[in-house]
């Protein structure tokens, strides 16, 4: 293996030099890729901005019912207008999410234990290539665990799905895990999104961070950020709008819209921010107007 004595600490990230590879083509690193594979990322990024805005909606699959989404059937439909990518697990989409909704889908295949085990680091491929395939997936998302004590087994998971995606022409989604004794300082970030890079994901779901500029100069993927937990609309909506302004190609918004006051109010405005680049302040009072309607 690489002798990591010596290695020096990298420091010029030049984050105001735009991506060298990009080509003609939208997604940040996939110049070189297949005609399906882009297809796919077109699904999910929008070819007028590069951008997306994800819905998270795949809580369940170790939390269970939570607030906001006790009824799937009634609360995902109608944010359809506002998504061009559900995140979530095959069996709401096919129980819950109608076929005729024009959103892409980002496939979550890993699963592992409960909210009911202290340690959720251990998942597994939950989800075969085949049935991706049937679902139309347009990427497959693994969670990945960088510095925990499932990192091994995570990264195989990884590597396995990639593996299959490559056969098949379906991008794979890196989730950078944050557990409890993980720092969210931008020197954990640039790690854990550039070993997934490397890796072969086509696109990396991360958080923000201080210095996200050089996370995302350092990543050679598009990265999408988490919304995490819960936040005041205005602090939500102040996050979509400095993580776009850093460089993120999209927001990956679970409770941040399903448990707002105004689900629907709070689509619309992170819609406005990520494809419009409305400020964050504006972007609130929208979302006021909206929700008094």
């Amino acid at each position: 293996m690489a002798d990591k004595d010596g290695l020096q600490i990298a420091k010029d990230y030049q984050v105001d030099v735009p991506f060298a590879q990009q080509g003609d083509f939208h997604v940040k690193g996939a110049k070189n890729l297949d005609w399906g594979m882009k297809k796919h990322l077109t699904n999910i990024f929008n070819p007028e901005t590069g951008k997306t805005v994800m819905f998270a909606f795949d809580h369940g699959y170790f939390m269970g019912s939570t607030k906001g989404l006790e009824r799937l059937d009634l609360s995902i439909p109608p944010l359809a207008p506002y998504v061009d990518v559900w995140m979530a697990t095959r069996g709401a989409l096919r129980t819950c999410v109608p076929a005729g909704l024009k959103c892409g889908v980002a496939l979550r295949v890993s699963s592992g234990s409960s909210m009911l085990n202290d340690d959720l680091s251990h998942e597994v491929v939950a989800v075969d290539i085949e049935d991706a395939i049937r679902m139309n997936a347009d990427c497959m998302a693994v969670q990945t665990f960088i510095g925990g004590d499932g990192q091994l087994s995570s990264l195989d998971n990884l590597s396995k799905v990639v593996n299959a995606g490559f056969r098949y022409s379906i991008p794979t989604l890196g989730v950078v895990a944050v557990g409890r004794d993980m720092e969210r300082t931008d020197r954990f970030f640039k790690l854990a999104t550039r070993i997934l890079a490397e890796l072969g994901v086509q696109i990396v779901k991360t958080y923000y961070c201080d210095n996200f500029e050089e996370v995302v100069a350092a990543c050679p993927v598009p990265i999408v950020v988490a919304g995490g937990k819960k936040l005041p609309e205005e602090e939500a909506l102040t996050l979509a709008y400095n993580v776009i302004k850093g460089g993120a190609a999209g927001v990956d918004m679970g409770r941040n819209i399903f448990q707002a006051e105004n689900p629907v109010a709070m689509a619309q405005s992170v819609y406005k921010v990520v494809h419009e680049g409305m400020s964050d302040k504006d972007a609130f009072e929208l979302y006021k107007e909206l929700k008094s309607k």
